[in-house]
């Protein structure tokens, strides 16, 4: 009769604490806030191998700019080359106004605003540097305006966005 009795003892007791798993994931850390960002030294490259370069891509259109940014940081991943950094440059807008026949008067036609992507690469060899330039040109989308240039200090400050007011409050302070 014992063996046949299917009583479960256990079923009116508390669980403690079974299935719980928060104890064992490693305690979050608070997120800091981030630092202003710093220029890093410019690698100047030498006579075999480019230092710095920035492969700037600009177009009206952003899915577009957007998508050629990822497959150059794709394809230089994928050829070795060491990328830096992949960012967005702040956005361009430009008004385009329309002269009418008769009179003065300027009317607002359109608003084009420019996209502009930036991949910084470093250690392209000197041999191998036409053979992706080739690649990433026979691959460029019609819209898409491509400029390959050495790094710079203005490059970086041309960067970030200026912001006159807070310029304002600390030449006031000083």
């Amino acid at each position: 009769d014992a063996l046949v009795s299917c009583h479960r003892h256990y079923k009116s007791r508390p669980t403690h604490g079974i299935g719980r798993f928060k104890y064992l994931l490693p305690k979050e850390t608070p997120k800091k806030k981030k630092d202003k960002v710093q220029m890093k030294e410019i690698n100047v490259g030498t006579e075999y191998e480019y230092g710095d370069v920035n492969i700037q891509m600009t177009s009206y259109d952003m899915c577009l700019v957007e998508h050629f940014a990822q497959y150059v940081h794709k394809l230089c991943n994928r050829l070795s080359i060491r990328v830096n950094e992949s960012y967005a440059m702040p956005t361009k807008t430009n008004e385009v106004l329309l002269l009418e026949e008769r009179g003065s008067k300027m009317q607002l036609d359109a608003v084009l605003t420019t996209h502009q992507r930036v991949v910084q690469i470093s250690g392209l060899s000197s041999t191998f540097a036409p053979i992706l330039l080739e690649i990433i040109q026979s691959s460029q989308p019609e819209g898409v305006h491509l400029l390959v240039k050495e790094h710079t200090e203005a490059d970086f400050k041309s960067r970030l966005k200026s912001r006159p007011e807070l310029e304002e409050l600390l030449a006031q302070m000083n």
